[in-house]
C-alpha cells in the first residue's frame, strides 16, 4: 500500500516537471511575444485536448504551440533581448530620432511668430487673476482658510506669469532650424547672438518666477495664524512682482524682435525673383519703382536702402518678385557693414536673377574704376546666377568718360577703358528721369525672369526625382 502511494506521488511530480518544460519550450518557440499571443487565443481553443494533472495545472499539447508561432510572424517586433534586457531595435530608434529631430523650416517662419504682450500687461493681468482666487470651500478654521487662499493665490500668480513665458520660448523658432536666408536676416538685423540672448533671459525669468512662487506658496501654507498667512502672502506677491519688474524687460525686447522680424519681406522660393545689385546711389531704387509695385525711398545719398525691400512685377499676366538691396562697396567681406552683408545673403541663399546697375556719370560717389573691380568680383562670385547689366542715368553720360583722381588711368587695361565709356558688354542704357530705354528694360527683365522660372522648375523636378529614388 505504501509503495503504491509513493509511486502515485512520483508520477504527479514527474508530470509537473513535464508541464514546466512544456511552458519553457512554448516560450522559446514563441519568442518574447508568446505570453501576449497566449492571452489573445480563446481559452476554448487553447485548452481543448489538454490533460488536466491537478486542480490548477494543465499540460499544453505540442500541437497547440505551432499555430502560435505562425501568428507571431504577422506581429511587428519592436524590441529585442540583449544580455537579458529588452532594448528597442536600431531601426525603431532611428525612426524615433527622425520624428523628434526638427526639420529645417522653409521661408516664412517670421510670419508664424506668436503675438507678445508687453511685460506690464502680463504682470497686471496675472495679479488681477491671482487676487480673484478664493480659498477651498468647507474650511471652517480662519487660519487654515487664509493660508489655503494665500498658497493658491501665489501658485496662481506664478502660473499666470510662467505660462506665457514658456509659450514664447517654445513658439519662437530655434535659429539653427531656420532657412539660411532667414538665419542671416536675424544675425544681420538683430546682431549676432542677440536673438538667443533674449530667449535665454526669458527662460531664466520663467525659472526664477516658478522657483520663487513655489517657495513662497510653501511658506504661506505653513503659517500658524491668519495674520501670519496674510503677511506671507503679501511678501510673496511683492517678491514675485519685484522679480518681474526687474527682469521683465526681456519680454519687451522679445516684443521688439517680433515686430522687426514680422516686417521682414517674405520671399516665395518658387516664384522667380529679380534682385537689383550695385554700388550705393546708382539708381537701383528708382528702377524698382519703375519695374514693380515696390516703393522704396529715393534720396541723393549713399545707403538709402536700409534693408531688403520687396515688390512684385506683373508682366504678360505672370507674377514675379523683385527685391531692392543695399549698395555694396569695394572692400573685403571682413570690412563690410551689415547692410552690405544683407545683399550678399540674398545672393547666396536665394535663387534670384541679378539686375546689376552701373553708374558711370560720377553722381553715385564711387569711381567707375572701383565699380569695375567690384563688378568683376561679384560676377565671378555669383557666376551661377542669371545676369543682366544696366547702365543707369545714361542722360548724364558725357562724350568723354568721368575720371576720378583715385582712378587707375592705366591705358593698357583695355577692358577698364571700355567699361568707363559704355559699361560691360551687352549692358542696357536707361534713364528713369528721361524715360530712356525703359520699355526695352521691361522686355529684357521679362525674358530674364522666364529663364529663371524655367530653371526653378527644372531644379524642383530634379529634387522630386531624387526623393522618389530615395
Amino acid at each position: 500500500m505504501k509503495l503504491w502511494i509513493l509511486f502515485n506521488w512520483w508520477s504527479v511530480i514527474k508530470r509537473k516537471t513535464l508541464s514546466l518544460k512544456s511552458w519553457l519550450v512554448f516560450g522559446e518557440m514563441s519568442g518574447t511575444s508568446g505570453l501576449f499571443q497566449l492571452w489573445q487565443v480563446p481559452s476554448s481553443s487553447l485548452f481543448s485536448g489538454c490533460s488536466k494533472l491537478s486542480k490548477d495545472l494543465y499540460l499544453v499539447p505540442a500541437r497547440v504551440m505551432y499555430p502560435m508561432s505562425c501568428f507571431r510572424k504577422q506581429m511587428q517586433t519592436t524590441y529585442e533581448i540583449v544580455k537579458g534586457s529588452y532594448v528597442s531595435n536600431p531601426q525603431d530608434r532611428q525612426e524615433n530620432k527622425e520624428k523628434l529631430t526638427p526639420k529645417v523650416e522653409n521661408v516664412g517662419a517670421f510670419q508664424k511668430l506668436p503675438m507678445v504682450m508687453p511685460s506690464v500687461d502680463i504682470l497686471h493681468s496675472a495679479l488681477r487673476k491671482a487676487k480673484r482666487v478664493s480659498p477651498t470651500k468647507g474650511i471652517a478654521n480662519a487660519a487654515k482658510r487664509e493660508r489655503n487662499k494665500g498658497a493658491k493665490q501665489l501658485d496662481s500668480l506664478m502660473k499666470e506669469l510662467a505660462v506665457p513665458l514658456r509659450t514664447y520660448k517654445e513658439n519662437f523658432p530655434n535659429k539653427k532650424y531656420l532657412h539660411p536666408y532667414e538665419r542671416s536676416l536675424i544675425e544681420l538685423t538683430l546682431g549676432d547672438g542677440n536673438y538667443e540672448d533674449v530667449l535665454g533671459k526669458l527662460e531664466a525669468l520663467r525659472k526664477k518666477v516658478v522657483s520663487v512662487g513655489k517657495e513662497h506658496a510653501s511658506i504661506c501654507a505653513k503659517s500658524l495664524s491668519k495674520r501670519e498667512a496674510e503677511e506671507r502672502l503679501n511678501e510673496g506677491l511683492k517678491r514675485i512682482q519685484e522679480i518681474f519688474d526687474r527682469d521683465g524687460k526681456a519680454v519687451d525686447e522679445l516684443l521688439n524682435i517680433a515686430k522687426t522680424l514680422r516686417a521682414m519681406p517674405v520671399v516665395d522660393l518658387e516664384t522667380p525673383t529679380l534682385c537689383l545689385v550695385g554700388a550705393p546711389n546708382v539708381g537701383k531704387s528708382s528702377l524698382v519703382r519703375v519695374l514693380s509695385t515696390g516703393k522704396p525711398e529715393i534720396c541723393n545719398y549713399p545707403f538709402t536702402t536700409r534693408g531688403i525691400l520687396m515688390g512684385h512685377i506683373n508682366l504678360s499676366y505672370q507674377n514675379f518678385q523683385v527685391t531692392d538691396t543695399p549698395g555694396i562697396l569695394r572692400r573685403c567681406d571682413e570690412d563690410r557693414n551689415n547692410l552690405e552683408k544683407l545683399t550678399l545673403a540674398v545672393l547666396t541663399h536665394l535663387p534670384t536673377a541679378v539686375l546689376y546697375v552701373h553708374d558711370l556719370s560720377g553722381e553715385c560717389g564711387m569711381s567707375p574704376s572701383d565699380q569695375f573691380v567690384l563688378y568683376k568680383e561679384m560676377r565671378e562670385r555669383f557666376s551661377s546666377h542669371i545676369w543682366l547689366d544696366v547702365v543707369s542715368k545714361c542722360d548724364l553720360l558725357q562724350a568723354s568718360p568721368v575720371i576720378f583722381t583715385t582712378d587707375d588711368c592705366n591705358a593698357d587695361n583695355f577692358e577698364l577703358v571700355r567699361y568707363r565709356k559704355i559699361g560691360p558688354d551687352g549692358a542696357l542704357n536707361v534713364s528713369v528721369k528721361k524715360e530712356i530705354g525703359l520699355q526695352e528694360l521691361k522686355k529684357r527683365v521679362y525674358e530674364l525672369l522666364v529663364s529663371q522660372s524655367e530653371r526653378i522648375r527644372k531644379q524642383k523636378s530634379k529634387e522630386e526625382g531624387l526623393e522618389v529614388s530615395i
